[in-house]
């Protein structure tokens, strides 16, 4: 299927590494012009590196998204996209015994506010111009209460409330916006959470991966790739008529409708 997307300009937050990147990789497949952001000017090196051994490229952009002013600069240099794919920004996970109000609110800054200071920076443009798609890569613990998550999750519960909000308020103006909601996926947010199951449960972290893939009906994990197929069909014209909505990909886990 031709994604009509060749030619476009689409802007990639959290684009150094997991599902970031493979969002990047699947964008410049079809012919979009990307521009990856991250903090870290060293990790987009060496993922613009890692892409250039397939033949593809990307440009990129350094910047701090916890930063409101940095946020907005940055995207005054690359102008309004016609996409935005958020994926930049993770809350820590935290044992709910270790869990204060500093961590609660590093988890808003990380995830939450990271997503919305980049859609506050593009969201006017996109509908002052008649078009824009933007896709929230946020997660299923905003969605299933999980002790090891409670303040990544609240993050992720506000982000979907509020990727709903702008989606409805700016349909009228040719702007969608849309959620995709990961389960376990291989990244590297796998082995932190592990490791912050660890401390509180004691348990070996081969032992509790084994648990979590064995309660996933596809019985493996989600890969990057698959998250990006799916993000960058939503921010195409294939999914013109799509918006405010919330993908589930946890491989059948979920059980509720």
């Amino acid at each position: 299927m031709d994604l009509q997307l060749s030619g476009r300009i689409a802007v990639v937050t959290g684009a150094s590494k997991g599902i970031g990147l493979a969002c990047v990789e699947a964008l410049a497949w079809e012919g979009v012009r990307v521009i990856g952001m991250s903090r870290d000017a060293g990790n987009l090196a060496a993922a613009q590196e890692k892409l250039a051994e397939k033949g593809l490229e990307f440009e990129v952009e350094a910047v701090d998204l916890t930063d409101p002013e940095a946020t907005a600069a940055a995207f005054e240099r690359v102008g309004v996209p016609d996409i935005l794919i958020n994926c930049a920004g993770a809350a820590r996970r935290t044992p709910a015994a270790e869990l204060d109000s500093k961590a609660l609110h590093a988890a808003m800054e990380a995830k939450y506010f990271t997503y919305m200071h980049a859609t506050e920076a593009v969201i006017r443009g996109m509908a002052e111009r008649g078009t824009g798609a933007i896709v929230n890569v946020v997660g299923q613990g905003g969605r299933a209460a999980n002790p090891m998550h409670i303040g990544g999750g609240a993050a992720n519960a506000a982000l979907m409330l509020a990727s709903v909000g702008y989606a409805k308020a700016y349909a009228d103006r040719g702007v969608r916006v849309n959620v995709i909601n990961p389960g376990l996926t291989k990244t590297g947010r796998v082995d932190e959470g592990l490791e912050a199951a660890v401390r509180a449960t004691g348990r070996p972290k081969e032992e509790l991966l084994t648990e979590l893939v064995a309660e996933i009906p596809l019985g493996r994990a989600c890969e990057p790739a698959e998250v990006a197929n799916v993000a960058v069909f939503l921010a195409s014209p294939r999914a013109s008529y799509v918006t405010g909505s919330i993908i589930t990909m946890d491989g059948g886990l979920t059980s509720a409708i």
